[in-house]
This record gives structure tokens, sequence and C-alpha cells, in this order.
């Protein structure tokens, strides 16, 4: 008889709910114990076999693999570290310990000859890890970019589909369950931002330091950015982004963009997620599906146990091809130093030759002016809105513009304000 192979589930949550009830269909796998944070919590799946102390698990010489689905770095990252150096695989869903600590993990991992998979630390139930590390590994990676986080996602959604405010879409999303009752994880860009990440580590085989990745979120997305936007053609997601730049250089970044219509990630609505790489010889490829929830995310969990306890026993080191075999850290690219078109919004007094002061200060900065519209007047016309869209120029151009038009006035009156400044999508 085959021998089972034993786990210690770190996580009763969502997730690890999901994991328990998908692998009921395994004979070969068995769930050894489970440390939850409260035993006496109503649960929705029978384990009899709970433990409020994980390192009883970590500990027991019988777990071959440790599942950690609790989230956060403290204690996940001291679990994980235990638990490799114990003899164990892991098996994890934890996007921000991988982003902050996942250079530390996979050397240690790879100092005791154990192997961490994390299908499920970026996008849920979409398999994009291992088809990178593997039947795609042949690929030159241009870019990866996606649409990483479903509450920002279904937020943007509801703002176009039903012409609510950010605050009203964000309420709802709460109510739905899409969003926490403290969202800034998510719609500060923070979630997306350690996916991200970990993807930019494996598609580039370099490692990524999480506080040179720019980050910006939705909460400054209007109801009517979302219109004009729509108006010229585009639609407003929120895109983490990693590429690779001429000089060699890694690009990542997570903010509002503008998305052509036409481009597949314009078409991922609600909670959906996606991801679309570029590369060679591949071309584009788009990966989309439910980035998040109970069995999306425990069908990774549960496949990346799959894998590992196909090849355990068999081999002196298994899964060579999953393993982190880089330790060069990436040239990240500063914002400042990027170059996109840009959607400038502008709130700007009724007055002669305001057009003209913003095409001026916009030459002077060496930025073309790619279109500008005013958008009517205020009910007492006293002011009107105007939306410039750019060609491709320096982040640097552009702030050093908004700057000097923010500053045009007469007596310390000032006739222009920004209202909103987002990229453009590639």
């Amino acid at each position: 008889m085959e021998k089972k192979i034993k786990i210690g589930l770190i996580g009763l949550g969502t997730v690890g709910t999901g994991v328990v009830k998908v692998l009921k269909n395994f004979d070969n796998i068995e769930i050894k114990g489970v440390a939850v944070h409260n035993i006496n919590k109503p649960r929705e799946v029978e384990v009899s076999n709970l433990t409020d102390d994980p390192y009883k698990l970590v500990n027991d010489p019988e777990i071959d693999i440790i599942v950690e689905v609790i989230g956060g770095c403290n204690p996940a990252l001291d679990i994980i570290e235990t638990a490799i150096k114990n003899g164990k695989h892991v098996v994890t869903a934890n996007k921000e310990l991988l982003a902050r600590h996942g250079a530390y993990i996979f050397d240690l991992a790879n100092k005791y000859n154990k192997v961490i998979l994390y299908e499920a630390a970026v996008a849920g139930g979409i398999p994009i890890i291992t088809p990178i590390k593997t039947t795609m590994r042949v690929n030159e990676f241009e870019s990866v970019a996606g649409i990483l986080n479903g509450t920002t996602n279904y937020i943007l959604t509801k703002m176009e589909e039903e012409g609510l405010s950010y605050k009203d879409c964000l309420k709802k999303a709460q109510d739905l369950g899409y969003a926490e009752t403290n969202p800034t994880s998510d719609v500060e860009g923070y979630d997306a931002m350690y996916k991200i990440a970990t993807l930019a580590n494996i598609a580039f085989n370099k490692r990524i330091d999480i506080n040179k990745i720019f980050k910006e979120g939705i909460t400054k997305i209007t109801k009517e950015d979302i219109d004009f936007a729509n108006e010229l053609g585009y639609k407003i997601k929120l895109i983490g982004l990693a590429r690779k730049t001429e000089n060699g250089k890694i690009d990542v970044r997570v903010h509002p963009m503008l998305v052509e219509k036409d481009n597949p990630m314009a078409k991922i609505g609600n909670a959906l997620n996606a991801v679309l790489v570029k590369g060679h010889p591949i071309g584009e490829v788009v990966f989309s599906g439910p980035g998040a929830g109970e069995f999306p995310t425990a069908s990774s969990v549960a496949g990346d146990i799959l894998i590992i306890a196909s090849e355990l026993n068999k081999y002196d080191e298994i899964l060579p091809m999953a393993r982190c075999n880089h330790t060069e850290f990436a040239n990240q690219v500063d914002i400042l130093d990027t170059e996109n078109s840009y959607y400038i919004s502008i709130t700007a007094k009724n007055i002669h030759g305001t057009i003209g002061y913003i095409g001026t200060i916009c030459g002077k900065n060496h930025i073309n002016i790619l279109s500008i519209l005013q958008k009517g007047l205020s009910s007492d016309h006293k002011s009107a809105r105007i939306i410039v869209i750019t060609e491709k120029c320096f982040e640097k151009d552009i702030q050093n513009a908004v700057k000097e038009l923010e500053n045009i006035g007469e007596n310390d009156e000032k006739f222009i304000s920004i209202n909103n400044i987002i990229r453009v999508m590639e």
C-alpha cells in the first residue's frame, strides 16, 4: 500500500477550510493536525486533530509537509523557518511573507534541500507560477502585468457600471465580503505590490526589493475619472507591472492605469484577476480567473501539496525546476525615470489664456500633448474641468510640470489645481 503523505495545516480560515474539503478526495494525503488560534470556535468542517500550538505540528517528525495559510509575517516566518530546519517541505499562500522575506526562506530551503511551493500566493486559483517556472521557461520575458486584487477590481467595475462613488462602492464591497473592514492592504495597493514582486522575481530571475516598488492605490479615483476615461476609449484598472527595460533594469510598480478597451485587461471585471505575460517566443498570453475565495485558492494550495507528494520519497532532490536558483537582486528603476503617457485631470479658473499656460509649461518640460479637452464650465461659470492626454514622457518631467501648473496665479490666487494623474498602459 502506498504510504500516506502527512501534512500539518496551519490555519483554518476560508482557505484552510477549503483545503480540508478538497483533500478529503485524496486517499494518499492525511491531515495529521490543524493549528488554529481558537480551538473552540465553531467551524464549517469537522477536524478532530485541532491544536492551538502550531509548533506541535512543525516539530512532529511524522509530518512531511507544512501548509501555511494564516498570512502575515508573524508568526508565519518563524513557523516556516522552523519547519524547513526540521526537514519539512512547505506550501504557502502567504504573498506578504514571500515579498518581504522570500530571499531568506528560499535560501534556507535550498540549504536544507527542501521545496517551497506558493501557487496560491499570487493569483488565487489562477495557475501562473508553475507555468512560468516550467512550460514557459524557454521564454525571454519582456513584461508581466496583472489585475492582482479582486477587491479593487470589483470597486472600479461598480464605479463604472453603476455610476457610484469610490466610497459607495467600497461600502458595497465590504457588505458583500469582498473588502475587509480595514481595506488598506487592498485599496492602497499593498496586496498587489506583494504579488507583482513575486511574479517579477520568477519571470526575470532576480530578487525584488519591495521598498523600491512604486505603489499607489485607487482611493483618488473619482466617478468623473471613470467617465472621462470611458469617453476617451479607456477603462481604469489597478495594475501591477513588472518589465525589463532596454538597459536591463527591472521596472516594478503598482498604480491605477488607463487601459485601452481592446486590451484583454480591460475586459476583466468584478472580482476576477488576470495576468498578462509578454515574452519571446511565446508572444502574449493571458491567464484569468478567480483570484481569491475558498475553493479557487484551495485548488492551488492542494495542487502544490499533490505536486510535492508525487515526488516525495522517490528522489534525493525533488522538483528542481520549482526551486529558487537565483540570488542576485534586480537593478530596479525609480518611478521618476520611467516613461509613460498620462491622463491629467485639471480644474482651472475660467480666465483667458489658461489652456495656453498649460501648453507652454508642458512644452517647457519636454512634454508633448496628444489631446486637450475642456469638459464644460461649472454651474457658476467660474471654473472648468480640463483633461490632458500626453504622449510618452518622463515621470520626472510630468512632476515638474505639475508643480509649475499649480503655481500659476496672481497675488497668491492660484488659477489651476490638479485633480488626478493616471498613467496609461502601453
